[in-house]
C-alpha cells in the first residue's frame, strides 16, 4: 500500500505528522546547509546546539513551562524513569515513602520498581474493574508525609485518563504523561515531575522528555549512577553523553507543526472531537462495546471489543486490508484499540467509524 493509502492506529511507535517527515526527508543528507545529517554531526556543534536549545524553548513554550521547571531530553525511555524518580525522590535508601496510584500495566510496573528503594503506599488501584476506570478524588488514600505522589495520567492498554489532576497538599506530583503530552494543557507548575516517552506524541523511541522542578534536584540517594541522577542532568543539560540527537531535532519539527495546529489548546480541541467521534458510533452500536467506563475513557487510546474474540480477530483482518493498520488490542487484553494520537487525522477516524458502521451491518442480524 502506498502511505497514503494507510491510516495508522498504533498506540507506539505511532505515526508522525506527514508534514514533518517530509521536513526531514528534505534534511536527512544536509541539514541547515552543513553538508552533513543531523544523524552524523557532532552534538556538540554549533548546528546540533542550536537544534537543541530550540527544542527546549519550543517544549517550554508549548506547556508555559515556568521558569521554576527545566526541561531535560534524555533517554531510557518512560520506564527508565520509574527507577529514576524513586532514586531520586524518595530519600535515603530504605527508608523513604511515597504514594502510587495503579490504574494499568504501566503504574502496576512502575509501583513495584518504587517498593525496591522504600515503602510504597497504594493510594488507591482500579485493578477490582480490570482498570476500567480511574479512582475518584475522594478514594485516594493519601500519605502525608509521602516524598511524592505518583500515577499514569493515561492508560494505553487499558484506554482510561485521569480527568482531573490529585490533590494531594504539599506532596509533590511525579506524572507518567507518556500517551498524552501535548494533547492539552498542563498546569506544570503543579507537578514535581511530569515524563513521557517520545513515541507516541512527539518523536520516534528513544528520547524521554522530563519537567522537573528545579527545587526537587539534589535528593538522590547515594547509590544513583551518575547517568540517573536529575541534578547531574540539569547541571549539563540533558548532555552528559551524548543525547539522542535526530529525535531531538524531530521533535522541535513536531512542536513547530504543533504551534500551527494551534498549540494544545488547539490540539485539546481536535482530539476531542476525534474521541467524540468514535465513542458516540460505539454507545449507538450493536456490535461494538467501549470497555472503558463512560467517565474515565481516554481520548487517545479508545479500547472496545464485539464480545467475540473470533469477530474481533476477523474485524482487525479486514480493518488492516482495508488500511486501517495496527488496530489490535493489546496482548494483555485482547480487543481492540485505535490510538488517534495528535498526528491522526480526522480524516483517518471518520474513515475508520465509516468502515466499523459497514462492518456491523454485515454482521448484524435484524
Amino acid at each position: 500500500m502506498k502511505r497514503e493509502e494507510v491510516f495508522n492506529f498504533s498506540a507506539g511507535p505511532s505515526a508522525l505528522p506527514a508534514e514533518v517527515l517530509e521536513i526531514a526527508g528534505r534534511d536527512i543528507l544536509n541539514y541547515g546547509g552543513t553538508g552533513t545529517s543531523v544523524m552524523e554531526m557532532s552534538h556538540r556543534s554549533k548546528a546540533f546546539m542550536e537544534i537543541h536549545a530550540g527544542t527546549k524553548e519550543k517544549m517550554k513554550k508549548a506547556l508555559s513551562v515556568p521558569d521554576t521547571h527545566e526541561v531535560l531530553l534524555l533517554q531510557g525511555g518512560a520506564s527508565l524513569q520509574f527507577s529514576m524518580i524513586p532514586m531520586n525522590l524518595m530519600g535515603e535508601l530504605g527508608k523513604g515513602k511515597a504514594d502510587y496510584v495503579v490504574t494499568g500495566n504501566f503504574s502496576s510496573i512502575a509501583t513495584k520498581e518504587a517498593k525496591k528503594f522504600g515503602t510504597v503506599n497504594i493510594a488507591a488501584s482500579s485493578e477490582d474493574k480490570n482498570y476500567s476506570y480511574i479512582p475518584a478524588q475522594s478514594e485516594l488514600s493519601l500519605d502525608p508525609e509521602a516524598a511524592y505522589f505518583y500515577y499514569c495520567a493515561n492508560n494505553t492498554i487499558f484506554g482510561t485518563e485521569w480527568k482531573y489532576v490529585p490533590e494531594t497538599g504539599n506532596v509533590p506530583l511525579c506524572c507518567d504523561m507518556s500517551s498524552n503530552i501535548l494533547s492539552k494543557p498542563v498546569d506544570v507548575s503543579k507537578y514535581g515531575v511530569i515524563f513521557a516517552g517520545a513515541q507516541k506524541n512527539m518523536a520516534p523511541a528513544g528520547l524521554t522528555v522530563v519537567i522537573m522542578d528545579k527545587g526537587l534536584a539534589g535528593r538522590e540517594m547515594a547509590c544513583t549512577p551518575l547517568m540517573m541522577s536529575y541534578k547531574r542532568m540539569i547541571e549539563k543539560d540533558s548532555m552528559y553523553n551524548t543525547p539522542p540527537c535526530w529525535n531531538i531535532y524531530i521533535l522541535g519539527l513536531v512542536l513547530d507543526w504543533l504551534e500551527k495546529q494551534g498549540g494544545v489548546n488547539g490540539m485539546e480541541k481536535i482530539k476531542s472531537e476525534k474521541a467524540k467521534l468514535i465513542y458516540d458510533f460505539l454507545d449507538e452500536s450493536k456490535l461494538f462495546n467501549a470497555t472503558a467506563e463512560k467517565d474515565s475513557r481516554s481520548d487517545m487510546n479508545v479500547t472496545f471489543r464485539t464480545g467475540s474474540d473470533e469477530k474481533d480477530a476477523e474485524f482487525v483482518k479486514a480493518a488492516t486490508a482495508k488500511g486501517f493498520t495496527n488496530l489490535k488490542g493489546h496482548r494483555l487484553v485482547g480487543g481492540m484499540r485505535a490510538s488517534i494520537y495528535n498526528a491522526q487525522p480526522m480524516e483517518g477516524v471518520k474513515k475508520l467509524v465509516e468502515f466499523m458502521k459497514e462492518f456491523e451491518v454485515a454482521n448484524v442480524q435484524g
